[in-house]
């Protein structure tokens, strides 16, 4: 198994990195059939080669930014990355350029002052935005100084601070921890944010019921006893969560947690996860045949992220789906201009070929969208 992991770190752009409460989650005893260790630690001998429409930055995310850390795809909703730290990396990371292994050229995102009053002054200037994801990395890893200053930045025609944190599945101690001045930022925060007539809400990422115990229930109880309005974002990944009885286990127990089961979201088609994506015929099916199964308001909705900068589109609103070829075919109204006539594409996993020798990464350009001379594709886009 070691070996195994090991071979695996040599090829892949995610790196592992993985608290105690997460690694007390996996059940050592049957690792190969565990849908914790699946998701965080990767194994050489259950990687296939990418598909060739992969790419480092999938969601295009780099061109979308007009200032560093700041992607505004939408006219009136932003995502700020204000870090590239995270408390666990998950293998099929969206972002494993920021953080990843030597197998990748890394594009970290540092968290400093000059840069984030940049996105401020950004945000500042540009008053039709009303709705800011603050995300990353994860602002968990924040200090409590510096996630005050992100979520009290005194822009009146922001009505809404989505943060995006794995904090409450990876490290719940915190939560409920009385000296954590993280929590204290949190729900004054909250408060001031009702005073002010403002929307402030944590959205966490659980993918299966394996990563909730005692203290998870105990952390989720304490935010929603202090009005922290707490919604859940999770990932269909293949052998973790893609079956009719992981989801609706999951959805039960957020339930129970008072967490909104807000998305599903399909695996984005990044470099080194092809092992966990499923298709789109998969996430159909379990949508279809979840309808019904539980309380209209905790149904969540299942969409993709298109490659290329497509946005979030549920899964049933694409133009064509042909799955013999796995390619689907979407538009985007609401980014308006030229990006609202583009087709987007989605592409299903290749059939997995047995005994295929795994191809390597190309080596990444200095430049973001400047295609390296070695005949093949950047994987960070371009022409």
């Amino acid at each position: 198994l070691v070996a195994d992991v090991a071979c695996a770190l040599r090829r892949m752009p995610m790196d592992i990195r993985l608290p105690p409460f997460l690694l007390t989650r996996i059940n050592w005893e049957d690792v190969l059939n565990c849908p914790v260790f699946r998701q965080f630690i990767p194994m050489q001998s259950a990687l296939v080669n990418d598909h060739p429409m992969s790419q480092a930055d999938s969601l295009n995310e780099w061109a979308d930014s007009k200032v560093p850390g700041l992607v505004h795809r939408y006219p009136n909703k932003a995502l700020f990355l204000a870090t590239h730290m995270c408390s666990v990396y998950c293998s099929f990371c969206t972002r494993a350029y920021m953080v990843g292994t030597g197998a990748i050229d890394k594009r970290p995102m540092i968290p400093n002052r000059e840069r984030w009053e940049k996105v401020f002054e950004y945000l500042r200037l540009n008053d039709a935005i009303h709705d800011v994801v603050l995300s990353g990395g994860d602002v968990y890893t924040l200090s409590p100084t510096h996630f005050h200053l992100l979520l009290n930045g005194q822009i009146p025609h922001i009505k809404r601070i989505r943060i995006g944190s794995k904090g409450l599945c990876a490290v719940p101690g915190r939560i409920v921890d009385p000296t954590d001045k993280w929590t204290e930022v949190l729900l004054r925060s909250t408060n001031r944010a009702v005073q002010l007539d403002k929307e402030l809400c944590l959205h966490t990422h659980f993918n299966h019921v394996q990563e909730i115990n005692g203290i998870t229930r105990e952390a989720a109880r304490f935010l929603y006893q202090n009005g922290v309005t707490v919604r859940n974002q999770s990932v269909l990944l293949k052998g973790v969560n893609d079956t009719l009885k992981d989801l609706k286990d999951l959805i039960q127990a957020l339930a129970d947690l008072h967490i909104s089961p807000y998305y599903i979201y399909q695996c984005d088609m990044t470099i080194g996860i092809e092992h966990l994506r499923t298709r789109i015929s998969d996430m159909k099916r379990l949508e279809m045949a979840l309808q019904g199964s539980t309380t209209g308001y905790y149904t969540p909705k299942f969409v993709v992220d298109l490659p290329g900068g497509g946005g979030k589109r549920i899964i049933s609103t694409h133009d064509t789906y042909d799955e013999d070829t796995g390619i689907s075919t979407w538009r985007a109204p609401a980014l308006g201009g030229a990006k609202a006539e583009r087709i987007y594409k989605y592409y299903d996993p290749k059939p997995v070929e047995l005994g295929a020798p795994l191809e390597p990464f190309p080596l990444f350009p200095p430049v973001l969208g400047i295609r390296e001379n070695r005949g093949g594709p950047s994987y960070f886009g371009g022409s």
